[in-house]
């Protein structure tokens, strides 16, 4: 319904905004480091915008960029994740990192997350690994961004690597044992598997 709200910051409190637009002041929950760094009061912004209704609230949610709002959407549609609980992890995390953390399957770095626990952790995982692999980030964090394009490649290339190995007579589970105790980086396809070949024949 909104796409984005621009208009001056008439007030920031803890966890929202009220941006005036038209003669109307919107009340808008923000990711805490997103308030601090949106302004300040009689400020001239622009805010992306979530409109979530439910039986019993009708809030909007707001965030700097596209990047943030896509994330949040893509974070609510985890099962027991809702509104507050996307923001909140917001708070503490930047999309970038967040979707690497799940991409590597980094469970230490979400339980450390306020409200993850190690269920709640590897249920994102699998809800939301293949998602983020698609998801084309729009991110400020140009150098977060580069490695998480990285990371992506790497993976495709070394399930590739193994499956291929597979093909030969190896089983997946010696396979990725070698590939655990070598640096595969920068290998193309074709490198991990000589590389896993000549791993696996001795």
């Amino acid at each position: 319904m909104f796409a984005f709200i621009k208009g001056s910051i008439e007030e920031k409190s803890s966890g929202y905004v009220v941006i005036e637009a038209g003669g109307v002041g919107y009340k808008i929950f923000m990711p805490e480091p997103e308030i601090d760094t949106l302004g300040e009061i009689g400020d001239t912004v622009k805010v992306h915008t979530y409109y979530w209704v439910r039986e019993d609230n009708i809030s909007l949610y707001g965030f700097s960029s596209k990047e943030e709002l896509r994330m949040f959407e893509i974070l609510i549609t985890t099962s027991g994740i809702g509104a507050k609980s996307a923001i909140t992890i917001l708070s503490n995390i930047t999309p970038s990192s967040f979707a690497l953390a799940v991409i590597n399957e980094d469970t230490h770095k979400l339980t450390k997350l306020p409200g993850i626990g190690v269920k709640t952790a590897a249920r994102m995982i699998l809800e939301l690994k293949d998602k983020l692999k698609k998801q084309e980030l729009e991110s400020k964090e140009n150098e977060q961004k580069g490695e998480l394009n990285k990371v992506i490649k790497y993976n495709e290339n070394v399930d590739e690597a193994i499956s291929a190995l597979q093909v030969l007579g190896y089983s997946k589970r010696e396979v990725e044992r070698v590939f655990d105790k070598t640096n595969l980086e920068g290998m193309s396809v074709e490198d991990m598997i000589r590389k896993g070949l000549t791993l696996l024949g001795k």
